[in-house]
């Protein structure tokens, strides 16, 4: 999917949307969100555990995960950037 598409869907869907850079290696301990999410990884990677499962998003890949959801993020040496939906 492209960005073109993802935005339109977010914005048809009712999600506010908005980018997230984040420049070089980071981790983010355990969370939630109280909204729901829809992202879009522009740049670099993002890998998400969740539930014992790992998953990295690449350039191009999109995930969703409901408000609630527990989950860590990590980023390589070369960061992110991504294009994501929050819906309360």
């Amino acid at each position: 999917m492209d960005r073109q598409t993802f935005e339109a869907e977010l914005k048809r869907d009712g999600y506010d949307i908005g980018t997230n850079t984040t420049a070089g290696a980071k981790v983010n301990a355990e969370h939630s969100h109280p909204f729901d999410v829809r992202a879009m990884v522009l740049e670099g990677a993002l890998t998400l555990t969740s539930e014992g499962r790992t998953t990295t998003y690449r350039a191009g890949e999109t995930f969703a995960m409901a408000r609630g959801c527990l989950h860590s993020e990590s980023y390589g040496p070369e960061g992110a950037v991504t294009l994501f939906g929050r819906k309360n």
